[in-house]
């Protein structure tokens, strides 16, 4: 039983998971905070905030990048087991 992993170990890409996740929620917010003003009729917020927005893009691809680093290193584990 010790050559299994432990469930509350971390695995490689899993903090890139979580920073990506952290990323895109903040990408999440800054977007609903950026349209709000769109559809309540007030002004809109400055152009900055719409960069902000971009935030989403950027966190899906760091988690993006977290689930090939851990892909690839369960591959890379799986070959060495043969």
């Amino acid at each position: 039983m010790r050559d299994k992993t432990q469930t509350n170990s971390a695995a490689p890409g899993d903090r890139l998971i979580r920073a990506g996740a952290i990323v895109f929620f903040i990408g999440t917010v800054a977007t609903l905070v950026t349209v709000a003003p769109l559809l309540l009729g007030t002004t809109p917020f400055p152009t900055y905030m719409f960069g902000l927005s971009m935030l989403m893009g950027a966190g899906f691809l760091l988690a993006g990048a977290g689930v090939f680093q851990s892909i690839a290193a369960g591959r890379r584990q799986a070959r060495a087991g043969r």
